[in-house]
């Protein structure tokens, strides 16, 4: 279901809060009952990704749109530009 959904997306990103997402206890669907659940370290998530993945893929999710990366400059990222200089094996 959604809600099921959605708290897969907090369960692991963390409870969005007015700190993580201004304006986000002003929007139509937002509950204050919401069950609250802290964020995830993305290494925990991902941990097979390298340093750069986690770095692109943590900013990719953010829950404020005005602070989370561009398209552009998402493409644009260290982890795309580092794809031919070794190994994923060979990065941190």
């Amino acid at each position: 279901s959604e809600i099921d959904q959605l708290f897969q997306i907090f369960r692991t990103l963390g409870t969005p809060t007015e700190v993580t997402w201004p304006g986000v206890t002003q929007l139509p669907d937002y509950k204050g009952s919401f069950p609250r659940w802290p964020r995830k370290e993305m290494k925990d998530i991902v941990p097979n990704l390298d340093r750069d993945g986690r770095d692109l893929l943590t900013q990719l999710l953010l829950y404020d749109p005005s602070k989370r990366i561009s398209a552009k400059a998402a493409l644009n990222h260290q982890y795309f530009l580092c794809r031919n200089s070794g190994s994923p094996e060979q990065r941190p």
